[in-house]
């Protein structure tokens, strides 16, 4: 008779060693899975985000005791907390992977009894979707203070529109800008160039109306990118983004040092707000936020539409081509310098476009375009979602909006750690954005099933290796 917790061993009954029950076979196979290599390094991520969030929100040092602050912020009880808090996301994350399977069945069986629910992925429910977020835009302005409307369009407006245009220069055709910076300079010079007579000591021998400036800010700062691309697009990779850098740097120099055109590091002052002036309609843009918040909505709509109708054209479907393999594309006759340099001139154009609205919104220098907020751009997209339209919109709204909050409730040399540690969690977590395309999903999918280089919308070939 056997002992309980154990079962006859079946190399036969003259055998001594026991063998566990099934219970035991259980316990230890749901360890085996939990503390895998990939588990533990998850982990290892998690105890150390935990210990530097107890860093940062820990007490501040001084120059003559500057390790005081980061020894009481390592012995400090409060410590225990981030690092529970950093276990308790650990377990989260595995009982997610386990709950994922049992939720896709649940879900794919409740499809199957009610086909109603499939219309949910159907053009009809995205049309729906968009136009709950744009009621939800619309209203959430009237929600809050004049200081988050006034961060709403300086902040999240005007970087919601660069993003989108720099998407299409990094999520559709796969090159990488770290200049972007500079035609949004080309914007806002532009704009007090043709638009007073006191902003600038250049200025245009004639006044125009600030939104007559639009047209000609678009062309210029388009021009200003086929004349960057033209000798640079044939360059790849990390080439291209030192190129982009200097181009961006160089932009701020000149704006720092032409003194006698650009007002140097005094910056611009004067420039006229955007106004209406038709028979029987004058309206001007004040400093109230309100009316710049809602034209902002409008462009930025208007470019989200425009973008998804040239991403599912010829051209956008190029752009894939050269993003996935430019030698292939090339041999497959597809222009690759000429649809490079088309996508450096849509989103530079789109890129002076918003400079003309912050030069006629508030006060601007050099130094409103630093490199710095090239790479907030950059960010912005790759948080946002690379290659998507809503995702560039969102990783404005969640990264910006963050540096709102944050604005009143952490020192301003601590704001950044903040920042890249959200970006560096996404990344960890959801390397494919906040919200992510169709394709860029499809591209990480076949990513974790070793079969990253494929770049197909429809299934993997069943029975087939993709190497």
């Amino acid at each position: 008779m056997s002992r309980p917790g154990l079962i006859p061993n079946p190399a036969g009954p003259g055998s001594s060693e026991p063998v566990p029950a099934a219970p035991a076979r259980a316990f230890r196979g749901a360890a085996a899975g939990v503390l895998t290599p990939a588990r533990l390094r998850q982990l290892g991520v998690c105890l150390a985000l935990g210990a530097l969030a107890a860093v940062v929100t820990g007490p501040s040092g001084d120059s003559v005791h500057p390790f005081r602050a980061l020894r009481r912020s390592v012995i400090d009880p409060r410590v225990g907390i981030f690092i529970g808090l950093a276990v308790g996301l650990w377990v989260l994350l595995i009982a997610a992977a386990w709950l994922r399977p049992l939720l896709a069945e649940v879900t794919a069986a409740a499809r199957a009894r009610r086909p109603v629910a499939a219309t949910l992925g159907s053009p009809h429910a995205a049309i729906g979707l968009n136009a709950v977020l744009l009621a939800a835009a619309i209203a959430a302005p009237l929600l809050v203070s004049t200081a988050a409307q006034q961060s709403m369009v300086n902040d999240i407006g005007i970087y919601a529109l660069l993003a989108l245009g720099l998407n299409v220069v990094v999520g559709y055709a796969g090159l990488l800008d770290l200049g972007y910076i500079a035609f949004f300079a080309i914007g806002a010079y532009v704009t007090a160039y043709f638009s007073s007579s006191s902003a600038m000591p250049w200025h245009a021998p004639f006044i125009l109306n600030p939104f007559f400036v639009f047209p000609i800010a678009l062309l210029l700062a388009a021009l200003a990118g086929v004349i960057l691309g033209a000798p640079t697009l044939r360059l790849r990779g990390d080439y291209l983004a030192i190129v982009t850098l200097g181009f961006g740097e160089i932009i701020q120099l000149l704006a720092n040092n032409s003194d006698e055109i650009t007002n140097g590091s005094r910056g611009v002052f004067g420039v006229p707000h955007l106004s209406v002036d038709l028979p029987g309609i004058h309206y001007q843009w004040g400093i109230d936020p309100l009316p710049y918040y809602y034209l902002l909505l409008g462009i930025v709509a208007i470019v989200m539409i425009a973008f998804g109708r040239l991403e599912r054209s010829r051209i956008g479907r190029a752009w894939a081509a050269i993003r996935e393999d430019e030698i292939a594309a090339e041999a497959t006759g597809v222009p690759t310098l000429r649809m490079k340099l088309l996508a450096f001139a849509i989103g530079a154009s789109v890129s002076g476009f918003a400079g003309v609205l912050l030069a006629t919104k508030q006060f601007f220098n050099p130094q409103s375009f630093s490199l710095q907020l090239s790479f907030l751009v950059v960010a912005v997209v790759i948080f946002g979602g690379m290659g998507s339209r809503l995702g560039a919109v969102m990783g404005a709204v969640v990264l910006q909006g963050l540096a709102f909050y944050l604005r009143d409730k952490v020192p301003p040399t601590d704001r950044y750690i903040y920042f890249g540690a959200v970006i560096i969690v996404m990344m960890i977590f959801r390397p494919q954005g906040l919200v992510p395309s169709r394709r860029r999903r499809r591209e990480i999918e076949l990513a974790g099933s070793a079969a990253g280089a494929s770049d197909q919308l429809g299934a993997a070939p069943i029975g087939r290796t993709i190497t």
